[in-house]
């Protein structure tokens, strides 16, 4: 069986949906270990080298269905910005009209 390879696929125009493990340590409303946020950034910017756009998705925790704001992605996309140098936008949410 031959498997498609990210850097074989013709990604201009086309947005990508990339799920990464980014349940990272928070503490005080900061990543306090980044080493997986920096471990998706090869990934992230090879999609945005070749044209497309990307949509991460990830988690922290398992909130049972309850809004925690304990396990907002928040600082993850803060630092995800800073370690990248260009704005990274947080979703109000995973579902609805507003998404």
């Amino acid at each position: 069986m031959s498997w498609l390879r990210l850097a074989d696929a013709d990604l201009s125009g086309r947005r990508v949906f990339l799920r990464a493990d980014l349940n990272v340590p928070i503490e005080d409303g900061r990543v306090a270990g980044d080493a997986r946020v920096k471990a998706v950034i090869p990934t992230v910017r090879h999609i945005l080298d070749q044209g497309a756009s990307v949509v991460l998705a990830s988690h922290l925790g398992r909130p049972g269905g309850v809004r925690d704001e304990g396990l907002s992605l928040a600082p993850v996309a803060e630092r995800l910005s800073l370690l990248m140098k260009i704005p990274v936008i947080l979703a109000p949410d995973c579902v609805g009209r507003r998404v």
